[in-house]
């Protein structure tokens, strides 16, 4: 079963698989005679053939532009299958919409967990702070340049063991006071990538919007018909990363311009508000803006 990032992705992957399935029936003919051979209707983009030439105001995208057609170029493989994103887990999803898209690797949630190792900085500090949500320890702020921001930590990440102890059933100020207490010079963390979060893809279209309205970064509302509300973005979420890049904290306008440069192709990653609230709730708003790591990550 093919996977693709956005729905806008699956559509137009059917249509150019449909052509290019009916051009592998077309048997051999002079090339005089080669236009002839093909059904009126694979040229118009009617009936079984969609012309994805044609395809220039798709689903209210703007097909024609160079960063798409880029992607829409068929590539050498088994299957002649479309542009495809590559890199760990996310290799193999046909994208002939969203193509290589740096941003879509950037917000991957990994499944599985990993180990983190880092050390205190020369005031002995990790520039973390943790929170105790159900049981569990998660990660309420990276601040920015910090040891923990380096080691690729995230706002939202599921801390299992610290230096070998298991987290679980732990205050948020026993996780403090295990980190503080550890060696300056190694500190092991086991983690799960941010459990509580999901991440959805959408296309902007001709007018450069995907279609959702926000306040303070809490989804309020979806445009109808919009890639968002194709794609299944939903409203009292808040905005945690775009195209990987955390905007916690950052004012609307600084996140618009974010999403106004950021290319054809946005993966959101968003969280439930009500989690959202209860895991930055005693956290003062004017830290989360001064300390917290909005530096785009590397893949």
């Amino acid at each position: 079963m093919s996977l693709y990032p956005s729905l806008e992705d699956l559509k137009v992957g059917q249509a150019i698989q449909a052509q290019t399935n009916y051009v592998a029936t077309v048997p051999a003919v002079p090339a005089i005679d080669a236009v002839a051979a093909i059904p009126e209707e694979a040229l118009s983009g009617g009936g079984l053939y969609p012309n994805v030439a044609e395809l220039s105001d798709y689903m209210g995208m703007n097909l024609n532009s160079d960063e798409v057609q880029q992607n829409l170029a068929l590539v050498p493989s088994a299957g002649n299958q479309v542009a495809s994103v590559s890199g760990s887990s996310l290799s193999g999803i046909i994208a002939p919409v969203s193509g290589n898209s740096i941003g879509i690797r950037r917000a991957e949630i990994k499944q599985g967990i990993r180990e983190v190792i880092f050390c205190k900085d020369q005031d002995g500090k990790v520039g973390l702070r943790l929170r105790s949500i159900d049981n569990g320890i998660f990660v309420q702020l990276v601040q920015a340049n910090s040891p923990a921001s380096l080691a690729g930590l995230r706002f939202g990440d599921q801390v299992l063991q610290i230096d070998g102890n298991n987290c679980a059933g732990w205050s948020s100020d026993k996780a403090h006071k295990v980190l503080k207490q550890a060696s300056p010079n190694r500190i092991s963390l086991i983690v799960r990538d941010r459990p509580f979060q999901r991440t959805v893809t959408m296309q902007k279209d001709s007018t450069g919007h995907v279609g959702f309205i926000y306040k303070n970064g809490k989804i309020t509302s979806i445009v109808k018909g919009s890639s968002a509300a194709r794609n299944g973005l939903l409203t009292d979420h808040n905005i945690c990363e775009i195209n990987g890049q955390n905007v916690i904290g950052l004012k609307d306008s600084q996140v618009s311009d974010i999403l106004s440069t950021c290319g054809q192709t946005v993966t959101v990653t968003i969280i439930p508000s009500v989690i959202y609230e209860h895991m930055i709730k005693r956290m003062a708003s004017g830290l989360i803006k001064s300390l917290m790591d909005h530096s785009v990550p590397e893949v």
